[in-house]
């Protein structure tokens, strides 16, 4: 595709906006909140360590800072490419038409459709993401790519119950009975209609803020540390010893942009045909204490925020004491009360900043 389409008339965005996520632990109904404990801090080069859904790593860009996001998931990578590496490239409806319709010249393949009957999606819906992911595939502008895999996972993520890929439970969509959670209309919209929505909103978001922005995918510890600010958000551990594995939740989405080696990646042991599990530190309490004590050497140097919850484990006193042994000031900030999905305990947001 890419090089095969006509060029057009540069899209013209509205002012930028950051688009709309259903992401697990997204921060953006804080990210003001976040800003404007950290604005009166002098830096020009940021890190989001954890980029996540990218809301912070956004603002940052947004004050004209030089940001650097980094996520060790590979699809959470691509959606930093388009919204925040990106500075000026956009889709036309002339492209987005393509992508959705079938090329006579391709055969394509059948791997969701046959692997994943019965357990996220419908037949059709199947079938189409074998296809329009396919068309991304084939497309040969990067960030042009990184966009329409964007709205590819956000659809994907907007028709799903929970917004989540951790169980087999298609039948939570199809059944007809009364629900008192969820948006039966959503999910029975076509994925078309979703990724036309979605590109819009990514285009929109595109901007340029005159420094050079990037995206990364490495573990943060072998991220390197020259940054004058670093913003942390990591896995949060509960004081049950209960974490959230964004890779598990979110894995459909990393099989979709290693849609090749997708079948080699899956553990079949699993009813919803989970990748392999990777070891995570951020999971562990008994590795957690130490991942942290490694992070916050590491960073020494820069100012640290670190957004926490005031149930984690180690404990708020307990991170407090790690940066105060590396000679760091430190300032607490509690925001309002807030129950987070899935969760059944309440607890604060805390940022803890330390210079």
């Amino acid at each position: 595709m890419g090089s095969q389409l006509p060029l057009f008339t540069e899209y013209i965005p509205t002012v930028a906006k950051f688009p709309t996520t259903r992401y697990q632990g997204s921060k953006q109904k804080f990210v003001d909140w976040i800003w404007d404990c950290i604005k009166e801090i002098p830096f020009h080069s940021a890190l989001d360590a954890f980029g996540g859904s990218g809301c912070v790593s956004f603002r940052l860009k947004e004050e004209g800072k030089q940001v650097t996001y980094n996520d060790i998931l590979p699809f959470n990578y691509i959606i930093g490419k388009a919204l925040i590496e990106n500075g000026n490239t956009y889709i036309d409806d002339f492209e987005i038409d393509a992508l959705l319709r079938t090329d006579t010249d391709v055969e394509y393949p059948k791997f969701i459709e046959r692997t994943f009957k019965d357990i996220y999606f419908t037949d059709e819906e199947n079938r189409w993401l074998d296809m329009v992911s396919t068309n991304i595939r084939r497309i040969d502008n990067l960030y042009k790519q990184a966009i329409a895999y964007f709205a590819l996972f956000q659809s994907c993520i907007i028709k799903r119950p929970y917004n989540l890929f951790h169980r087999r439970n298609l039948y939570i969509r199809l059944q007809e009975v009364e629900r008192s959670f969820g948006n039966k209309k959503t999910w029975d919209t076509p994925f078309e209609v979703h990724f036309r929505k979605f590109i819009e909103e990514a285009n929109n978001a595109v901007f340029n803020n005159g420094k050079i922005c990037r995206s990364i995918n490495r573990s943060i510890f072998d991220v390197e540390p020259f940054y004058d600010f670093v913003y942390i958000d990591t896995p949060y551990l509960n004081d049950s010893g209960i974490g959230i594995d964004y890779a598990d939740f979110y894995h459909f989405l990393n099989g979709l942009v290693d849609y090749e080696n997708w079948g080699s990646r899956i553990d079949y042991r699993s009813k919803h045909l989970r990748l392999f599990r990777q070891n995570n530190v951020w999971n562990n309490s008994n590795t957690i204490h130490q991942a942290f004590e490694q992070l916050f050497t590491q960073f020494q140097n820069s100012t640290m925020a670190i957004s926490y919850r005031s149930n984690g484990i180690p404990t708020i006193d307990e991170l407090t004491r790690m940066l105060e042994k590396l000679g760091k000031n430190i300032k607490i900030y509690q925001s309002r009360d807030i129950k987070y999905v899935l969760s059944s305990k309440q607890s604060h947001e805390v940022l803890i900043v330390a210079r």
